[in-house]
């Protein structure tokens, strides 16, 4: 199954999305973006583990 998140799904006013094959892949992408264009949020493991929470498989 493909897994899939968007910035949209967070309630951020982006068009960020992302479409992987497993959840490692999805969240080294997510990071990257976060780190780029969202450095107000601190990638804590609370952080993370609610991001996680927003991954859809379709």
């Amino acid at each position: 199954m493909t897994k899939t998140i968007s910035c949209k799904n967070a309630g951020k006013d982006c068009a960020w999305s992302a479409s992987t094959e497993t959840e490692e892949e999805l969240m080294s992408l997510v990071t990257e973006h976060v780190l780029a264009e969202h450095k107000e949020i601190e990638l804590t493991s609370e952080n993370i583990s609610n991001i996680k929470s927003l991954i859809k498989e379709e």
